[in-house]
């Protein structure tokens, strides 16, 4: 490598000493002049041949029918719009900006119009006909085969579309349906907290509210005030109540604490209106002080023995 490196700088180093040389000897002998130093090109000469130029044209020139070539050579057509605007455009066009292209492009349409206008006269005169009649069939530029391949990849097309539609509404339902349930499993969760709440104060008697053991009634009841339920609510009062649940919920109860409701509380016992004296002081009533104490005691064994001897005998 060392040494490729070094084979190149003393080529390069004797082409420059080799340049330098022949510069000195066209110095020398008065080809340099002062100054820049440009290569002069001989002046180029175009040939116009014009009789070679008729002669090729004459060769491959064929003189057909005017039908069969369909030249036409004209000017623009008049500028309708230009005139409705008042404006002044001559016949040879002069004051049209070659850079606007909209000028340009009307120009070529108003040419191309002219051309029309001129060439369909000439055409009915030789009984060209210049419609596609109604009946017309021409053949198509593709085949039925290549059809049908296109009409069964675009109904495949349409019908991958029409599937990932599908799949991005059921995505979307399916993530609102799981946002409803995580809220219904939330709010569950939080009632039931907030029940259990309300038991531990109550069985630790710092409140003495059942109102949790309602459960659904309460939250009707809230529906229904707010008038969020007011069918439901009307339809618990249209129903009827029936009298033997009543009673029965009045003799056992329908949840709530039984646990010492038999026990005498100061209310209880300042209450005298339900004593009555002749029954308390009856001679009679087993109840009261006086009467026969003892009437239906039970014989001992030994005297219940005696008794099945002597039915015995």
């Amino acid at each position: 490598m060392a040494g490729d490196s070094m084979s190149e700088s003393t080529s390069d180093s004797e082409r420059s000493d080799l340049s330098d040389l022949e510069l000195q000897e066209a110095y020398s002998k008065g080809l340099l002049k002062p100054g820049l130093n440009v290569v002069e090109e001989a002046e180029k000469h175009g040939v116009n041949n014009v009789v070679g130029l008729k002669q090729c044209l004459e060769d491959f020139k064929k003189d057909l029918k005017w039908v069969e070539r369909l030249d036409m050579t004209n000017g623009p057509a008049a500028d309708i719009i230009a005139k409705a605007e008042g404006k002044c455009v001559g016949e040879d066009n002069s004051n049209i900006d070659p850079e606007d292209d909209f000028q340009r492009e009307m120009y070529f349409y108003r040419q191309a119009q002219a051309t029309a206008l001129d060439a369909l006269p000439r055409l009915q005169q030789l009984k060209i006909a210049t419609k596609r009649p109604n009946d017309y069939f021409a053949e198509m530029a593709k085949s039925d085969q290549h059809m049908q391949k296109i009409r069964v990849k675009m109904i495949s097309k349409q019908t991958s579309i029409e599937k990932s539609e599908k799949a991005k509404q059921l995505r979307a339902l399916r993530k609102y349906g799981k946002k409803v349930q995580v809220e219904v499993i939330q709010k569950r969760q939080k009632e039931k907290k907030a029940m259990m709440t309300a038991v531990k104060k109550y069985q630790k008697g710092l409140s003495d509210k059942l109102d949790f053991l309602e459960g659904d009634k309460a939250s009707l009841q809230g529906k229904k005030d707010s008038g969020g339920g007011a069918a439901v609510g009307s339809a618990q009062q249209k129903k009827k109540i029936n009298a033997k649940r009543k009673f029965k919920n009045e003799k056992f109860g329908f949840g709530g604490r039984k646990k010492g409701l038999k026990r005498n509380t100061k209310e209880s016992y300042d209450d005298v209106s339900g004593f009555k004296a002749k029954i308390a002081h009856a001679k009679n009533n087993r109840f009261g002080r006086g009467g026969k104490k003892n009437a239906n005691k039970r014989p001992g064994k030994r005297n219940r023995q005696k008794m099945k001897n002597r039915s015995q005998k």
